[in-house]
């Protein structure tokens, strides 16, 4: 009997301890607004959610190569969890967020619930949006409600058990979600407190730059240490960036609003898409991000020069002759630059960094991305040279214009790169 009072008052508490986590994790519907109780808004709310929505990277996560801005549909690598397909947030009632007041709106970015009170996942980073003050949400708002609506539905999500259970996400907010806005540095110019708060919240930048836990989560104490995402690697901006390649805020300033600096050469991979959408913010609030990120590495190393062309022993005369053909005119050692816009290698941020991701990717599919506005471009030479070629090419810059250790990765990253695609 004993036994038995023991076992149905621990069942009564765990039903209880269940009870309490549903009604915590509840969260309730917001009424739907219909088309006639929008307001009109001013064109300069509009204005400025449109320069916040490039910040925030919106419209790259929300359309597909092929669909209209902001339809979503675009399939978000969720690895190992599966994959997450973006939602539609142009104003369409049925299929987007027409029916969604400010409310909701607001409660989606600070706290990644939908307006039918759905935990959403955070690879919609409410992480960092959780930071965005209230007038920022609602241009936000007051602009994507000004878009052209647009009827799409996106396929539903493909994750693996038990991921799939949204309610794991409200216990995921529980371990990881710091809701509030930033404190101001009272230290720290007005710039610089600025440029974290464009960076930390609505830019969410180390969401690209910093190494996530087995739940997904940024691991904090290692902010800005570099990441991978989708198959390109994501340098470090903090202390442990490559001392031959630490930014200046100028130098910053000039990449992140155009893709290129002539130190550093071309963004490519996901980083194109962010400099394509940061030509459309002002001067001063690029400047701003700039002083901010470049603050994260001031206790990093001097920088140093980087290492300069070192001839390689016994390279074959295939792979000198592939260099020589499909490399050096455009990548020469003379310090000019070209229509494209090639830097010489020594430079470049993807022969000096620890694997060879980037630089694999940048020879199979090139840079693409700014060809049509004047910026620097790259052939792709994924249909061109063979496997083994691009890993000799490849193999011999490191050689050549690096004093690290040579990669052994290169081939893996070549078939990891090929089954994945690319993104020039």
């Amino acid at each position: 009997m004993r036994l038995r009072a023991v076992l149905i008052g621990t069942l009564f508490i765990g039903i209880l301890l269940v009870l309490a986590g549903l009604a915590w994790t509840w969260r309730s519907a917001i009424e739907p607004i219909s088309l006639g109780a929008k307001q009109v808004a001013d064109a300069k709310a509009i204005r400025q959610g449109a320069e916040l929505a490039a910040i925030g990277n919106c419209s790259d996560c929300h359309t597909t190569k092929s669909g209209a801005p902001y339809a979503g549909g675009r399939a978000l690598d969720a690895s190992p969890y599966g994959t997450i397909y973006s939602s539609n947030i142009t104003p369409d009632p049925e299929t987007g967020i027409g029916t969604w007041s400010e409310e909701a709106f607001r409660r989606a970015m600070h706290e990644g619930v939908d307006r039918e009170g759905r935990h959403l996942y955070p690879a919609f980073p409410y992480d960092h949006f959780t930071h965005a003050t209230d007038q920022d949400i609602h241009a936000l708002y007051v602009f994507l409600m000004s878009q052209q609506a647009v009827r799409s539905t996106v396929p539903a999500n493909d994750l693996k058990f038990p991921f799939n259970i949204r309610l794991l996400a409200a216990g995921w907010k529980i371990l990881f979600l710091n809701r509030g806005t930033l404190q101001s540095d009272s230290s720290q110019s007005a710039e610089w407190n600025r440029g974290r708060y464009l960076v930390e919240g609505l830019g969410h930048c180390s969401s690209c730059h910093t190494p996530r836990n087995l739940l997904g989560a940024e691991k904090k104490n290692s902010a800005f240490a570099g990441a991978t995402v989708e198959g390109w690697y994501g340098p470090p901006l903090n202390s442990s960036i490559y001392a031959a390649h630490k930014w200046n805020a100028e130098q910053l300033a000039e990449y992140l609003s155009t893709g290129w600096h002539k130190m550093h050469g071309a963004a490519a991979g996901p980083m194109a898409d962010v400099a394509k959408n940061l030509r459309q913010a002002s001067r001063e609030n690029v400047h701003a991000m700039a002083i901010y990120i470049a603050s994260l590495s001031d206790d990093s190393k001097a920088p140093t020069a980087p290492a300069q062309d070192n001839p390689v022993v016994n390279a074959a005369s295939e792979v000198t002759a592939i260099y020589t053909g499909a490399c050096a005119k455009c990548h020469n050692d003379r310090n000019d630059v070209g229509p494209s816009k090639a830097l010489p290698l020594s430079r470049s941020t993807a022969v000096h960094q620890a694997d060879s991701a980037n630089a694999v990717r940048a020879v199979l599919y090139g840079i693409q991305a700014y060809r049509g506005s004047g910026g620097p471009y790259m052939p792709a030479f994924d249909g061109i040279l063979t496997d083994v070629q691009i890993a000799s090419v490849v193999e011999y810059v490191r050689a050549r214009y690096s004093a690290g250790p040579q990669w052994t990765d290169i081939n893996k990253q070549i078939t990891k790169a090929r089954q994945e695609g690319g993104q020039p």
